[in-house]
C-alpha cells in the first residue's frame, strides 16, 4: 500500500509533530519511493475547479496549439525543450501536453537561448487563455514551496543540515508538465499489432498509456484528476495502485536522487494504465540548476562517483523517452574534461 502523509506540520515550526513526518517521508523514500501527501498549503491544492483552470491549456483550437508545438513536432520552431508535444500513435505512451520551465513565473532573466534545457516556454496569449498564466504563476510557486519542504524533511531525516538541497535549487529548471491522455480504440489497437501497447495486472488486460519508468531527476509532484490508472511497482515486483484522491498529491523520487543518497532515497518505476476514460494530471518536475555538480554526499554508505553536471545527465535521460525521440543531438555535454 502506497504510504499517505499529512505533511502540514513541515510548514510550522519545529517540534516532535515535523520530527515524525521527516521520519515518515524518509520512511517512504527509503522503502517504497513512492506517497501520497495531504496537509497542503492552500494554493497548492487543487480542486477540481482550480485543476480545470489550469487545464484549460486543452481547449485551444487545433491552429492555436500548433503556436506551442515544439521543434520535433513543427521544425519550423525554435523551441527544442520547452512547449506541446503530441500524442504518437504507435507508442506505448499515449499521452499530448506541454512542459513550462521557471519563466512560466520568473519571466525573461532565467532565460539562457544557448542550452535548450533553459530556453523560453512558448505560451499562449491572455486573449487566447484570459487569466491562464496568472494561474500558472501562482501554482508553479505552490509546487516550488512544497518541493522544498519535502526536501527539508528528507535532509533533517537523514542527519544532515535542513538546508543541505536548497542551494541546488538556486536558479533551477523545474517543470510544470500538463497532460493529456486520449482514449485509444481496441481497434486501432489491435491494427497496430504491437504486443506492448498491452498490459496483464491481476488476471486482466489493460491498455497500457504510460510506460513503466523512473525519473530521472530529483522528485515529482503529481496532482491526479481523480481517474485511476498510474501504479508504482513494490520491491516485490508486485503493481500498486497511487489513489487519486482529492486534494492530494503523490509524490515520488528520481535517479538522481537515488544516486546522490547512494541508494538510501528509491527511485521506483510507475507506469500508466488505460482504463477506457480521458485522463488528465499535472506533473511538476523538481529540478536543480544545470550547472549544479552532483558529487557523494556525506553519507554513510554512499560509494564514491564520478561528479557529473545535472544538466548533462537530464539531457541524456530524458531524450529516451518518446516525446523527445531525435533530440539527443542538440544539447553537447557542458562538462569540461
Amino acid at each position: 500500500m502506497i504510504p499517505r502523509i499529512d505533511i502540514a506540520p513541515l510548514f510550522g515550526s519545529a517540534g516532535p509533530e515535523r520530527n515524525a513526518v521527516d521520519a515518515a517521508i524518509l520512511d517512504a523514500a527509503s522503502v517504497h519511493g513512492f506517497m501520497t501527501v495531504t496537509g497542503l498549503p492552500e494554493a497548492s491544492r487543487l480542486d477540481a475547479a482550480r485543476r480545470r483552470d489550469l487545464l484549460r491549456l486543452f481547449d485551444l483550437s487545433a491552429a492555436q496549439q500548433k503556436l506551442l508545438w515544439r521543434q520535433k513536432f513543427d521544425p519550423s520552431r525554435p523551441n527544442i525543450y520547452r512547449g506541446w508535444f503530441s500524442a504518437q500513435a504507435g507508442a506505448v505512451t499515449h499521452k499530448e501536453g506541454v512542459d513550462m520551465g521557471p519563466d512560466c513565473a520568473y519571466g525573461p532573466s532565467v532565460v539562457d537561448p544557448a542550452d535548450p534545457l533553459r530556453e523560453a516556454t512558448p505560451m499562449p496569449t491572455e486573449d487566447a487563455l484570459p487569466g491562464w498564466r496568472a494561474a500558472v504563476v501562482v501554482y508553479y510557486g505552490a509546487m516550488e514551496q512544497v518541493a522544498r519542504a519535502l526536501m527539508r524533511a528528507v535532509a533533517r531525516g537523514m542527519a544532515l543540515e535542513e538546508t543541505t538541497f536548497d542551494h541546488a535549487f538556486e536558479g533551477g529548471i523545474s517543470t510544470l508538465r500538463l497532460l493529456r491522455y486520449p482514449v485509444r480504440s481496441i481497434e486501432t489497437l489491435e491494427a497496430l499489432g504491437n504486443p506492448d501497447l498491452w498490459v496483464t495486472h491481476e488476471g486482466r488486460r489493460h491498455v497500457a498509456a504510460g510506460h513503466a519508468h523512473v525519473d530521472s531527476g530529483f522528485m515529482t509532484l503529481l496532482a491526479q484528476d481523480g481517474v485511476s490508472g498510474l501504479q508504482a511497482q513494490a520491491r516485490n515486483g508486485d503493481w500498486i495502485d497511487v489513489p487519486p484522491e482529492e486534494g492530494t498529491l503523490a509524490v515520488n523520487f528520481g535517479q538522481v536522487l537515488e544516486r546522490w543518497t547512494g541508494g538510501r532515497l528509491k527511485a521506483t518505476r510507475h507506469r500508466v494504465l488505460g482504463v477506457g476514460q480521458e485522463r488528465f494530471s499535472i506533473p511538476f518536475f523538481y529540478e536543480p540548476r544545470v550547472d549544479l555538480e552532483i558529487s557523494p554526499l556525506p553519507l554513510p554508505g554512499v560509494e564514491p562517483f564520478e561528479p557529473f553536471l545535472f544538466g548533462d545527465y537530464l539531457w541524456a535521460t530524458v531524450t529516451k523517452f518518446v516525446e523527445f525521440h531525435g533530440m539527443e543531438g542538440l544539447r553537447p555535454p557542458r562538462r569540461r574534461v
